[in-house]
């Protein structure tokens, strides 16, 4: 197979493909991911075997539907329900890590969080791929956000360039934990200067989804599509990033 020189990439939280109007839809999210066509799409807040979502399998009907590999880790892990994160490709993937972050026990809304880190293969040339999906409160961010550059992930000398981390960091620029990320790893930014908001979809006040890329890989374009559709399939929009591969 293929890679071109370049990588279209998208971060894109889903909310358990329940969308704006409480449609359950995960073909509406995939039909979403279909019409921007990226070679590696992040995903948050997928549900696997719960009551709630009609006991689906979401990463799986989504991947299905699109025709992509893909891996799937559940940040929480109940008997017969899963909550998580999902990376897929367009691209043969191999599993390296997928574990738990630091997480308070207290705080707003606690919830386990996690991360899910692959090597994907474009035609012999690979590429690592981190996905994640931070918490709510300012202190568990910038915890999460040094594990993540620990040796058990980025620093780990297996997860060599080119590389990148994405995912709804729940972080706005210039927050503690987005400045911690980003003087490691330099954050994609719009080439035009533009400030791509993302959330919540239908009025977005916000970029709290974020692609962290190694230097050698040059930003192209990036896109925050806003239309009747993205603004209705979830209460993120989808950010995408196409990337110049070294």
């Amino acid at each position: 197979m293929h890679c071109p020189l370049g990588l279209r990439v998208m971060s894109y939280n889903v909310h358990r493909c329940v969308g704006c109007d409480g449609v359950l839809s995960p073909e509406r999210i995939a039909h979403v991911i279909g019409l921007y066509r990226p070679d590696v799409v992040a995903l948050q807040e997928l549900d696997v075997g719960c009551a709630r979502t009609r006991h689906d399998d979401q990463p799986a009907l989504i991947a299905g539907a699109l025709g992509m590999h893909y891996h799937f880790h559940p940040a929480i892990d109940r008997p017969g329900e899963r909550y998580g994160d999902a990376i897929l490709s367009r691209y043969p993937l191999r599993l390296v890590r997928a574990a738990g972050l630091p997480s308070l026990a207290r705080g707003v809304w606690p919830e386990q969080r996690g991360a899910l880190w692959v090597t994907v293969d474009c035609d012999g040339r690979e590429v690592q791929v981190l996905n994640t999906h931070f918490g709510l409160s300012g202190r568990e961010r910038l915890a999460q956000a040094e594990a993540l550059l620990g040796p058990e992930w980025l620093g780990n000398p297996g997860c060599a360039a080119p590389r990148l981390l994405c995912g709804d960091f729940n972080a706005w620029f210039n927050s503690p934990a987005y400045r911690r990320l980003r003087d490691a790893l330099p954050a994609a930014d719009d080439p035009d200067g533009r400030r791509l908001n993302t959330f919540p979809s239908r009025w977005p006040l916000l970029r709290i989804d974020h692609v962290f890329r190694s230097p050698e890989m040059k930003v192209r374009e990036m896109r925050v599509p806003r239309t009747p559709l993205t603004r209705l399939a979830s209460d993120h929009l989808p950010l995408i990033v196409e990337l110049d591969l070294p």
